[in-house]
């Protein structure tokens, strides 16, 4: 029987659920294994199977998903944007900042993990790719044996070498399965990077937010605390109640009461951007730097189809779908015949450590190994295999609408608190007047306490408001960054 490599092929996978043991075991194929086992015929297999072959391959499955041709917020953005650049940190215009989160990508322990996790697949891949070498053992022997009191001496010296013919492109489809993950593990690491950095510049946002916060609660407390030496005066004269007076001191008490759960919170926060940086969680920092001199950056976000090719993690999600194809190659491949060859030659002697008068051998082999029942594991192993990939690919729709929903969410945020900055402004500029004319007022009598003490609260209040939108405007600056990949490029993956 003539045995052609593309007739064997098709008939070993003309159907998915082709079955090589049991009852499933075609008749057709049993001739052919016969043939293929034919110690007659094996040099014939092995000419075959240098010269011709039929590896396998398996398509990489994507996700169907229509991405949308703008950004719904893109109409409000301002004309003026800016593109974004991998430090693109720089552009708050904080020079702390800058020295912070230079020292966490070099310093911090968890890029130091994921950069052992890259560390760790580039030598996985390089132990998938040994299985396509030969492999070469040399042995040493020597020993003596008594049998009915003769003696007999031996030693021994050999050379073997063994290859497996890939001829399915099972190993092959192994190494492209572990560079996909290697790739996948690179590109991971870039996402921690960029994770990274968005960290530290949102702590260090917090930690300046809450630094502003202290002071003007102290501001506050100084104003709440003067007031209430005017109406001591005034209580003292016989001009104010007792009432008046006992209200204003409730009034400084409370804004007493406000600074400790500040000063906690402005000490965890620190506490934990020293932790980002590697440091020791009581390290100093800079105190100088205010919110208001930071800029808010403008961001060109580009197009909705753009965003696959800007994110590290969705690079990641892609390369896991290539290595989840790649195994299932694999894991086909392996229902089909495997072939080895060995090769070995050695000296021997009849003398206990010694090559005198030695004999020499020299031998070639070739096997061949079908797998003809083994519980369906191999088939299962295939299932498996796609199994995952439906995973992967569900898991890789998910990362793609979660990062349309992160740019479309920080987008929408910036534009509201441009907006609402813009009206704190205004109405801490109210705010301050109407305390200068209530106190005013107090003093000459034309008014009484109860209006002074509502023009505080509102003055308060909107000091307070007023750096908490500052944050969350610079806080959706970092996370449009961070949603639009930090300017990350493929071509810059793992650096």
């Amino acid at each position: 029987m003539r045995l052609l490599p593309e007739t064997y092929c098709a008939n070993a996978l003309e159907k998915r659920d082709f079955e090589l043991q049991g009852p499933g075991l075609k008749r057709g194929f049993r001739r052919q294994a016969r043939a293929l086992l034919s110690a007659r015929r094996l040099p014939g297999l092995l000419l075959l199977a240098l010269t011709a072959g039929c590896a396998l391959t398996e398509p990489i499955v994507r996700p169907d998903l229509d991405m949308p041709a703008q950004w719904g917020e893109a109409g409000g953005a301002p004309a003026a944007t800016a593109p974004v650049h991998d430090t693109w940190w720089r552009d708050f215009g904080s020079a702390p900042l800058d020295a912070f989160v230079a020292e966490a990508l070099a310093t911090a322990p968890e890029l130091r993990i994921q950069a052992e996790r890259v560390v760790q697949a580039e030598l996985a891949l390089r132990q998938a790719g040994a299985s396509l070498l030969p492999g070469l053992d040399l042995s040493a022997g020597s020993g003596a044996r008594n049998v009915d009191s003769k003696e007999t001496n031996s030693t021994s010296l050999s050379l073997g070498a063994s290859y497996e013919l890939d001829l399915w492109g099972r190993i092959a489809a192994g190494v492209d399965a572990s560079r996909a993950s290697l790739a996948a593990t690179r590109f991971d690491h870039d996402a921690a990077r960029l994770s990274m950095s968005a960290s530290v510049a949102s702590t260090w946002f917090q930690a300046l937010a809450l630094q502003e916060r202290l002071d003007i609660a102290r501001q506050n407390l100084a104003i709440a605390e003067r007031v209430l030496r005017v109406v001591q005066a005034r209580y003292d004269n016989g001009a104010a109640s007792a009432l008046e007076l006992s209200q204003q001191r409730a009034t400084v008490l409370n804004q007493r009461k406000a600074i400790e759960p500040l000063e906690v919170q402005l000490r965890q926060t620190r506490s934990a951007l020293a932790i980002l940086l590697g440091r020791n969680p009581q390290a100093d920092f800079p105190t100088d730097e205010r919110l208001a001199a930071l800029q808010v950056p403008v961001v060109d976000a580009g197009l909705p189809s753009e965003l696959l090719l800007r994110r590290p993690d969705l690079a990641a999600s892609e390369a896991r779908l290539a290595a989840a194809a790649a195994n299932i190659a694999a894991a086909r491949a392996a229902l089909l015949p495997g072939i080895s060859l060995s090769a070995g030659a050695g000296v021997g002697s009849a003398a206990l450590l010694s090559l005198a008068d030695t004999t020499r051998t020299l031998s070639i082999s070739a096997s061949v190994l079908q797998k003809i029942f083994d519980g369906g594991r191999l088939r299962a192993d295939v299932d498996i295999q796609r199994s995952r990939q439906r995973e992967l690919v569900e898991s890789h729709r998910r990362a793609i609408l979660a990062a349309l929903k992160e740019v479309e969410d920080a987008l929408a945020n910036g534009v509201r608190d441009t907006n609402q900055e813009a009206a704190e402004r205004e109405i801490l500029a109210e705010a301050e007047r109407s305390l200068r004319l209530a106190e005013l007022r107090y003093r000459e009598g034309a008014d009484g306490l109860l209006t002074v003490l509502l023009a505080q609260r509102t003055l308060f209040a909107s000091q307070d408001q007023l750096a908490l939108t500052r944050l969350a405007r610079l806080t959706a600056a970092v996370n449009l960054y961070k949603a639009l990949g930090g300017g990350w490029s493929a071509g810059r993956a793992g650096n």
